[in-house]
């Protein structure tokens, strides 16, 4: 047994679920469709998002963060998501993919220049790990970092898919410095600023659902960076990388949450005002039953996601529970969003309901930060421990 108790949340953490509950309704809900629509990066909420703390959640307090465990993150991942999951991607770019990495692994000097500008907002950060022949494989990187005589290194390469890489000011960014034969070993992480000589955006990348968060590719040609900018030591990066990835993977599974259960309460609202055949939807067993099981799926992901968090938090090992939150929240989304459309019949397929986005938004995270196939792959050698 894992000791966690049956009631996780302290006064605090259900006071700041409540605080994110509004702010999603006041400040992210007024543009969630016009994100979708659009395509574009939402500045000005960003900028809320900076100035209210939420792009600093766990970022240390001498740093501009709120300092906060990871239990705080997934209460607001959780509730974010349920209104615009490229809200919370935003936030989760920005406080665990980026200013993560930075607070466990930068040098003092690299953690005045970027966190505190992370946290307001000021700058907007990206995690360069993906590329067009390593999605899965992250250990087959092929993006390069040769290091000239003078201690710099010249970096050779190109990022896809990369979330916030539209408009990055700096990139996380995993490159190679050993042979390929060297695989996981000779990989090494640098933190690489916009405007960098060699350094450009590719161009942006149209995908089907987390909409508006300026996913594009990102091009480096002979970008020259001085040797203070690697994040860790030399070789460190696949250690860097997976380090972000398995905590990255409990949010990734508290915004599937969130969609979820958007998804459900859209579902149970919807089935008590409308009428079939003379009778309230919600009376029809088969619609019923529909919405208990779903109720039932999205209770079992919460559960395994703030299981998760609360053994990442009290430092215990978590990446197996990880890889059980990240895969059955993110399957049960799809599947939730699924069932919500057949609940209710056409006016599901429309886009004049966001349950179309619900079902978009929550395949991406089907695949982001770990496929299902990987999870599995994951629990496997956790459980058979081979």
């Amino acid at each position: 047994m894992t000791g966690l108790p049956a009631i996780g949340f302290s006064p605090e953490h259900e006071e700041l679920r409540s605080w994110a509950r509004d702010f999603a309704k006041r400040e992210v809900a007024p543009v969630a469709e016009k994100m979708d629509r659009t395509d574009e990066y939402p500045r000005e909420l960003a900028r809320k998002m900076g100035e209210h703390g939420l792009l600093g959640i766990g970022t240390p307090k001498e740093y501009g963060g709120l300092g906060l465990d990871i239990v705080s993150s997934v209460v607001v991942a959780e509730e974010i998501a349920k209104v615009s999951l490229s809200a919370g991607l935003i936030i989760g770019v920005q406080n665990g993919l980026v200013g993560y990495p930075i607070s466990q692994f930068g040098t003092p000097e690299q953690k005045e220049k970027y966190l505190p500008r992370l946290a307001s907002g000021e700058l907007v950060g990206s995690y360069g790990l993906t590329e067009p022949g390593a999605g899965s494989d992250a250990a087959n990187i092929q993006t390069r970092a040769e290091k000239a005589p003078d201690g710099s290194y010249k970096i050779t390469g190109s990022k896809m898919w990369i979330s916030q890489g539209l408009l990055a000011d700096a990139v996380v960014l995993f490159t190679r410095t050993g042979s390929p034969d060297d695989g996981a070993a000779g990989i090494t992480a640098f933190l690489v600023d916009r405007g960098t000589p060699g350094f450009r955006v590719g161009g942006k990348l149209e995908v089907i659902g987390m909409r508006g968060t300026g996913t594009a590719e990102l091009v480096f040609d002979g970008c020259e960076v001085p040797g203070s900018s690697m994040l860790g030591s030399l070789g460190d990066g696949f250690l860097i990388a997976m380090s972000v990835l398995n905590q990255g993977r409990i949010g990734a599974a508290a915004a599937a949450v969130g969609v979820a259960s958007a998804a459900l309460e859209a579902s149970i609202e919807y089935s008590k005002k409308r009428s079939l055949f003379g009778r309230p939807l919600g009376k029809f067993e088969s619609i019923r039953f529909m919405m208990a099981d779903m109720a039932t799926r999205i209770e079992a992901a919460r559960l395994l996601t703030y299981r998760a968090a609360y053994l990442r938090d009290r430092g215990d090992e978590f990446v197996k529970e990880a890889s059980m939150a990240k895969v059955f929240s993110t399957e049960t989304a799809v599947w939730a969003a699924e069932r919500a459309i057949q609940i209710h019949g056409g006016i599901g397929l429309s886009k004049l309901l966001p349950l179309e986005r619900y079902l978009r938004d929550a395949k991406i995270l089907d695949i982001v930060e770990g496929t299902s196939e990987v999870q599995r792959w994951i629990l496997s050698r956790e459980i058979l421990q081979d």
